[in-house]
């Protein structure tokens, strides 16, 4: 897995300016192909607490109400959200709404998200930031997973044995950039010439309308690459059944 500082060279050279850094976070402005960029970024695999939801949060504010026209770009380094009492009992699951809800105002409000996950994404700290963007990707040697098997198995009582087997079998079971690029959460995977990898990545989201950067299309994704062959059916089977009782 790449480092903040290598990622942050690779990407942007010495044109990134204002860099600003804590212990498990960083944020600055830099331009891509002349446009207006705000990056924000987690590092060293950071937990998500209620301090660090907030601060991402009001970064974004901040780009809303001062930077129109400026894009979002996430750079992931998480294990996700703090596992801790303090933090549950500050309510976490609101402040990390909070930030899923700042990311989707700043999109109403004509700001393109794009994210890329340099080094670990996993569940609540990924969730919030790299699959609300409008397009996230993921470096080859990166790694994403939502929830590991033996969790996974703890909570829905399936035993482990199954699952692994069924990770075999299905990218939703299994971690992994391959997977979710299977699964339709990743544009691509990059592996070398990250900066003309972004500049390519920005230039078609900025082709497109808002509307079309604003459609969720990971499902079809997911089912033309053979990552989530179920969904789109058991979804067409839930509205249909609801269309029916309605």
């Amino acid at each position: 897995m790449k480092s903040q500082q290598h990622i942050i060279e690779a990407l942007f050279g010495q044109s990134y300016q204002a860099l600003v850094q804590a212990d498990d976070h960083f944020f600055g402005n830099t331009r891509i192909n002349d446009t207006p960029v705000r990056v924000l970024g987690t590092s060293q695999r950071a937990e998500i607490g209620a301090d660090l939801a907030l601060a991402m949060a009001g970064q974004v504010l901040d780009v809303i109400k001062n930077q129109p026209n400026t894009v979002i770009l996430f750079l992931l380094d998480t294990q996700g959200q703090r596992l801790r009492r303090h933090d549950e009992l500050m309510g976490l699951n609101g402040y990390m709404a909070h930030l899923a809800k700042t990311v989707e105002l700043a999109r109403q409000h004509g700001h393109i998200v794009l994210s890329v996950v340099y080094g670990e994404a996993v569940s609540g700290g990924y969730i919030t930031t790299g699959m609300m963007a409008d397009a996230c990707y993921g470096l080859a040697d990166a790694e994403i997973s939502v929830m590991n098997l033996p969790a996974m198995s703890r909570i829905t009582k399936i035993p482990l044995d199954r699952l692994t087997a069924l990770s075999e079998q299905s990218p939703v079971f299994s971690p992994g950039v391959n997977n979710y690029f299977k699964m339709g959460h990743l544009q691509a995977v990059w592996s070398d010439h990250y900066p003309q990898a972004l500049s390519n990545a920005l230039t078609q989201l900025q082709a497109m309308t808002p509307a079309e950067r604003a459609r969720d299309l990971r499902i079809q994704t997911g089912a033309e690459r053979g990552g989530r062959t179920a969904a789109q059916r058991v979804l067409d089977l839930v509205l249909g059944e609801g269309s029916e009782r309605a």
